[in-house]
C-alpha cells in the first residue's frame, strides 16, 4: 500500500487516476481547487465517484497556493505525487494567459519544492503532445527537439519538463513526465471535440469542422491512458553514470514518455464513428484552422513500451461506443 498525492484528482484523468490506485489498495490524497474553466458540477460528480472508496480523501486547494501546498505535504507523508492539475486548453490560452502563468509555472514550481523538501520518492506529472508543436515528424518520439509551440499552453508544459530536469539534476528527485495525446473517455472535458460532437448532434446542432475536416488525432482511451500513468509511477527513474550518457542526453533521474494510441484518426473518421454511435448523421459547419492548433499528431511509444511493456490498444470504435454510451446515461438521454 502506498499514499499517493493526486493532483487534478476532480479532473477526468485525476479521477479515473485515483480510482485504478484505489482498486489496488493504495490510499490517494486528492486535490483540485474546482475552478470554473468548465462545469464545477461535473468535477464534484467525479468526486462523488470517489468519496465513498476506502483510502481516499480530498482537499480543495490550488497549486499556486504556497502556504497551502506547504502544509499539505507537512500533513501526509506521500511516497509518490501524481501531477495532473494544470490549466487546460489551447484556445483558452490565447485569452487567458495569466490562468496558465499561475497554474502551470507557478504551481508547478510548488509542486517541485514541496517534492524536493519532503524527499518525494518519485514525481510523475502530465506534459502533454503539444509541445511538439510545428513539429513535421511524424510519429512524434521523445527523441525529437520540441523548441517551437504554437500556444502558451504548449509552452507552459515544455517549461515543466525542464523544471523537472533542472530539479532532478540538482537535487536527485526522481521525475517523468507524460506527453498525453487526446485523451477521450467516459467523464471527458466539455470542451473536447468529443464531447462538443456528441453534445451538438444529439441536439440536432451543426457541428464546427476546424480545418476542413483535414486534421488527425491520436485519440487515445482513458483507460489506456491511466495504465500508462500507474505503471510510469511505478517505474521510479535511476540516475545514469555520466560517463556512458550520450552528448545530447542526461545523467539525472528524469524521464519522458508518450501515452498515444500510435493510429491517428482523420477528423471526419471520427464524427462518422459517433455518427454511428449515437445513430443520427451530424451536420458539418467546415471553417479554417483555429490559432494554436495542429493539423496532425501520432506518438511514437517505442519507449513506453520498452520501460514498462505496455503498448495502448482500444479502437477507436470501442472507445466512442463507451462515451456515448455514458454520455447518454449522464444526461438521462434515452437510446
Amino acid at each position: 500500500m502506498a499514499r499517493i498525492l493526486v493532483t487534478g484528482a476532480a479532473g477526468f484523468i485525476g479521477m479515473h487516476t485515483s480510482a485504478a490506485l484505489l482498486a489496488r489498495g493504495d490510499q490517494v490524497v486528492g486535490i483540485d481547487n474546482l475552478n470554473d474553466y468548465y462545469s464545477p458540477q461535473l468535477k464534484l460528480d467525479r468526486l462523488a465517484q470517489l468519496s465513498g472508496k476506502n483510502g481516499f480523501s480530498f482537499q480543495k486547494l490550488a497549486l499556486e497556493d504556497r502556504h497551502g501546498m506547504e502544509q499539505l505535504f507537512r500533513q501526509h507523508q506521500f511516497d509518490s505525487v501524481i501531477h495532473l492539475a494544470a490549466q487546460a486548453g489551447v484556445r483558452y490560452s490565447l485569452s487567458n494567459p495569466h490562468a496558465y502563468a499561475d497554474s502551470n509555472l507557478t504551481g508547478f514550481v510548488n509542486i517541485l519544492e514541496a517534492c524536493r523538501h519532503h524527499r518525494i520518492a518519485h514525481l510523475t506529472y502530465a506534459s502533454s503532445s503539444s509541445v511538439y508543436g510545428a513539429n513535421r515528424k511524424s510519429p512524434f518520439s521523445v527523441e525529437d527537439r520540441v523548441d517551437h509551440p504554437v500556444s502558451l499552453y504548449a509552452a507552459t508544459k515544455k517549461a515543466n519538463e525542464l523544471m523537472a530536469h533542472t530539479y532532478s539534476h540538482l537535487f536527485g528527485l526522481p521525475t517523468t513526465g507524460l506527453r498525453f495525446f487526446t485523451v477521450y473517455g467516459p467523464w471527458g472535458r466539455p470542451d473536447m471535440a468529443m464531447w462538443l460532437f456528441t453534445e451538438a448532434i444529439l441536439a440536432g446542432r451543426a457541428i464546427d469542422v476546424f480545418n476542413h475536416g483535414r486534421m488527425q488525432r491520436d485519440f487515445t482511451y482513458i483507460d489506456d491512458i491511466v495504465e500508462g500513468v500507474v505503471r510510469t509511477n511505478d517505474l521510479i527513474p535511476q540516475a545514469a553514470d555520466p560517463s556512458t550518457v550520450e552528448n545530447s542526453g542526461t545523467a539525472a533521474p528524469w524521464r519522458v514518455y508518450n501515452i498515444g494510441n500510435n493510429q491517428p484518426v482523420q477528423l471526419l473518421r471520427l464524427i462518422e464513428t459517433l455518427e454511428q454511435a449515437i445513430g443520427r448523421t451530424a451536420e458539418k459547419r467546415f471553417l479554417p484552422m483555429q490559432p494554436g492548433d495542429v493539423e496532425s499528431t501520432c506518438a511514437d511509444i517505442h519507449a513506453l513500451q520498452a520501460a514498462t511493456g505496455f503498448r495502448p490498444d482500444t479502437p477507436i470504435q470501442t472507445g466512442v461506443r463507451r462515451f456515448v454510451d455514458w454520455y447518454r446515461a449522464y444526461h438521462g438521454i434515452p437510446r
